[in-house]
């Protein structure tokens, strides 16, 4: 695929074209990683981690003698229902 850069305000940017980032698997928004090695571009999406948590690391962290109480938001909003 040939592509142009192009300027846009101050700055310079690529459009790829949606069936590149399918390939690619990466969506608007997504977070890449560009990198620069010996003249040539490299774009990788980042890889989110998802459940990197520890449960008991996390509940270690509440305060000792915490209590938790109930919260009242208000009345209905909208299609809520309560």
């Amino acid at each position: 695929m040939l592509t142009k850069v192009q300027q846009w305000g101050n700055s310079q940017g690529l459009r790829l074209n949606k069936q590149v980032l399918e390939e690619a698997r990466i969506s608007v928004g997504d977070e890449v990683d560009l990198s620069v090695r010996d003249g040539v571009i490299t774009l990788v999406p980042v890889k989110r981690v998802r459940g990197g948590h520890d449960l008991k690391s996390l509940v270690a962290q509440i305060p000792e003698g915490y209590t938790a109480e109930e919260i009242d938001w208000g009345e209905p909003v909208g299609r809520e229902a309560w």
